[in-house]
């Protein structure tokens, strides 16, 4: 018996339209989601100066959480074969045959074009453009090239991570500046630390459906090794938003550089024990915290009354 026919033997009905709509979010990987939005409500606060039109603001954010769902969607279409041998993942709506392939292609494309359409009328084009340009590199260069044949797939891929604040700063001001693209940048070196302490932690899935990740290729001691540099050129690049580039001021980059110091000690501390689960939770924990925290000071920096502040108490002291 074939796999297609044991999704088909599989095939459950819902009980309700409640149990379909939770199939259909499922579908999407909501706890992904959130994260981008963050990044992207930073590049917007900091792209305005503090001052972001609360209409813009929230029409921004759903149609990032409507590219997103649309993206992982896609990708769990792609993948359900190896979905269906992976326990964690064998009762997903696709593998388990809940929702249909045919269905899932569609509901991608709606959630793909209402993403597109509520850009280009509320924010603008080129805003528009770069949240479908997120949508095809993670679903074209991470789930059908990289993933698969690389294990650099997270490295290269994980530039659709990166997009959001892009989306963000292009949907404020029309245009991407080298302060939005340094945003881009560490997003992108933050990916694969965070990523591959996941993949340390569930290795032996990948192995099994042969999806080469760093730690199954080149084993925990050598992706400890990668995270730590990876790390040590994040620091250095989240404080440029402030110098050289002063997009951001000096609350921004105290919190940068707590923040890039604590990540630099759970790095280190995995690199001297690259086989401690424990260490590998933490960090990928602890990266989660780290770049929600890291867009908040983005934020709480770019506030007029935050700034407003920094002047006094810099009048004051000099």
């Amino acid at each position: 018996m074939n796999q297609t026919t044991t999704w088909n033997d599989a095939t459950r009905h819902h009980d309700s339209f409640k149990a379909v709509i939770r199939s259909y979010v499922q579908l999407t990987k909501p706890r992904i989601i959130p994260l981008l939005l963050i990044e992207t409500a930073a590049a917007m606060w900091v792209a305005g100066q503090g001052q972001v039109d609360p209409v813009l603001l929230m029409v921004t954010l759903l149609s990032g959480t409507l590219a997103a769902a649309s993206a992982q969607t896609i990708n769990c279409i792609y993948d359900r074969d190896i979905d269906y041998d992976m326990e964690r993942t064998r009762h997903r709506p696709i593998p388990s045959g809940r929702i249909q392939i045919r269905d899932a292609l569609v509901f991608a494309g709606v959630l793909a074009a209402l993403s597109f359409t509520l850009l280009l009328v509320f924010a603008n084009l080129l805003s528009a453009v770069m949240a479908m340009v997120g949508l095809a590199i993670y679903v074209g260069v991470y789930t059908y090239w990289l993933k698969r044949s690389s294990p650099q797939n997270i490295v290269i891929g994980g530039a659709a991570g990166a997009v959001p604040p892009l989306v963000g700063w292009a949907a404020v001001t029309g245009d991407l500046p080298l302060a939005a693209w340094l945003f881009f940048c560490i997003v992108f070196i933050w990916t694969p630390p965070h990523f591959w302490g996941l993949a340390m932690l569930i290795q032996d899935d990948y192995a099994k459906v042969k999806v080469p990740m760093m730690p199954v290729v080149v084993g925990d001691a050598a992706t400890a090794r990668q995270i730590w540099y990876y790390t040590l050129v994040l620091v250095p690049l989240t404080l440029m938003m402030t110098y050289p580039l002063g997009a951001t001021g000096v609350v921004y980059g105290a919190i940068a550089l707590f923040l890039g110091g604590v990540f630099v000690r759970k790095a280190w501390a995995l690199l001297n024990a690259p086989g401690d689960r424990d260490l590998a939770r933490s960090l990928f924990k602890y990266s989660i915290l780290y770049m929600m925290l890291l867009s908040a000071g983005m934020v709480i920096d770019s506030w007029p009354v935050t700034k407003l502040l920094v002047s006094s108490l810099s009048g004051y002291i000099l």
